[in-house]
């Protein structure tokens, strides 16, 4: 479709001719006053206004003033006669785009107007891209009712405003990463970059490159100076995966560029400065690893400003079911196929499985599924062979067996519970021992229950 153009002119031959000029190339409408082109605007959605500074007894800064009020609101180009040139500054103060002078040299008012449209949809480009990014590291992407998940989200959000550097601990596949993102995005850092390293991926002279760059000459093959993440980051978040595998060395350097934030270049001799917000994470205790003489004290200390414990997922299999419908509309979506749910018995295959490689094997599991699935609803055997072997026999009477029957969270995760208790006769400990989780976070799910319906937690284990 033409962009919409609206020329306003009270003399009637300019606003024709104009007309004329531009309408090969533009949907272009024409008015003569204030309210004919509040009226065209209200109506009709205009992508560009070109309107005289005078209109007869009006002031054409007032139309631009309305205009760009609007909720969808035009580019605005000011026409002014040469000794008028101070008003359209003026009205460029208040929001128009540019002017031109009268009489009008059309060729020059089309590349404007080619321009102004141009940087329009370069914005809106922008935009949108910035909308990506934020659904997919934002907070509305971590997906997770369960309490657990909960505590982590509700932690993100009032970490993310503020400076502290933060720990992130857990199993690999739990999602550090993902929460790193969210609370680069949800603070006031989210204009500056976001830089991961994987600290395991490198060896430790690699990565003290990576990390603080390296001047010409420095070692073989730097053939020219290279800025490090500490200097790339600057303002922005630096996120060390896996802080828990670097050298010595390494870690001397890292607490240094942290407090009071100085380092040089590999081979260099200039002290840098730099303002970074740090985001560490490891799938190993450093705690321990301070204990072992591995991992220096004074960094631990700085890195653990803010602790953020990843649950495993065995640990809240109620979020199951969620993350695999998003992760089967993902999927279906990406690879060309119609979205398909799963059968009961798929869904009891999935809850029973203890996920060792927590979320991420199961978005891989999920994607299998989509991929092999031919029938109208992904059945076990769409699943990954390691998952059909780990559960066969452990599935019966998990779920009810109606392939209709809508998933309830809650429910879901308290017959599994219920379940477990039968089998272990009220005992608690061996109740959590069968469902993968701690003692403690079956007495946390038990309260929870109790709380929502007194009548569902099964006599005796209250007080257990």
């Amino acid at each position: 479709m033409s962009p919409t153009l609206l020329i306003v002119d009270d003399e009637k031959h300019t606003r024709e001719g104009l007309r004329a000029a531009l309408e090969d190339r533009f949907d272009v409408y024409v008015a003569a006053d204030i309210p004919g082109a509040i009226s065209v605007l209200e109506n009709d959605t205009i992508d560009l206004m070109v309107t005289d500074l005078r209109l007869g007894g009006e002031d054409g800064m007032q139309l631009i003033d309305r205009a760009l009020r609007l909720p969808h609101a035009p580019i605005c180009i000011m026409m002014t006669a040469y000794g008028s040139v101070d008003s359209a500054v003026e009205a460029m103060k208040r929001g128009a785009y540019d002017f031109v002078t009268k009489p009008i040299n059309i060729d020059r008012l089309e590349i404007l107007i080619q321009r102004a449209l141009q940087s329009r949809e370069t914005e809106k480009e922008n935009r949108d891209l910035k909308q990506q990014v934020e659904k997919h590291f934002g907070l509305e992407n971590l997906i997770g009712n369960s309490a657990v998940m909960q505590e982590v989200f509700d932690t993100v959000k009032q970490i993310a405003p503020t400076r502290a550097t933060i720990l992130i601990e857990g199993e690999s596949g739990t999602g550090k990463e993902l929460i790193a993102h969210a609370i680069h995005h949800l603070s006031n850092r989210n204009k500056s970059r976001f830089i991961a390293v994987h600290c395991a991926a490198l060896s430790p002279q690699l990565l003290e490159s990576e990390l603080f760059g390296h001047e010409k000459g420095a070692f073989t093959g730097a053939m020219e100076r290279r800025a490090g993440r500490f200097e790339q980051a600057n303002g922005g978040t630096l996120f060390l995966d896996e802080i828990g595998e670097i050298d010595a060395n390494t870690q001397v350097k890292i607490l240094r560029a942290l407090d009071p934030g100085l380092f040089e270049r590999v081979g260099g001799n200039q002290t840098l400065k730099t303002d970074v917000r740090l985001i560490a994470a490891t799938n190993k205790s450093l705690e321990k690893m301070v204990r072992e003489g591995k991992f220096r004290d004074d960094l631990f200390y700085r890195l653990n400003v803010v602790n953020i414990t990843m649950p495993p997922l065995r640990e809240h299999k109620e979020d199951i079911p969620l993350l695999v419908n998003a992760f089967l509309k993902s999927f279906a979506r990406d690879n060309g196929k119609p979205f398909r749910e799963f059968t009961a018995e798929a869904m009891q295959a999935i809850l029973a499985y203890d996920w060792p490689g927590n979320v991420r094997e199961l978005r891989t599991a999920s994607e299998h599924g989509v991929v092999m699935a031919t029938g109208p609803r992904i059945t076990p055997r769409d699943l990954p062979a390691n998952v059909r072997q780990a559960v066969a026999g452990r599935t019966r009477g998990l779920l009810p067996a109606s392939a209709t029957q809508p998933y309830n969270l809650h429910d879901t995760g308290q017959r599994l519970i219920e379940r477990a208790l039968a089998e272990s006769n009220g005992n608690i400990t061996e109740a959590a021992r069968k469902l993968g989780i701690s003692r403690r976070t079956l007495h946390r799910k038990l309260k929870s229950f109790r709380e929502s319906s007194p009548e569902s937690v099964p006599p005796g284990v209250e007080g257990q």
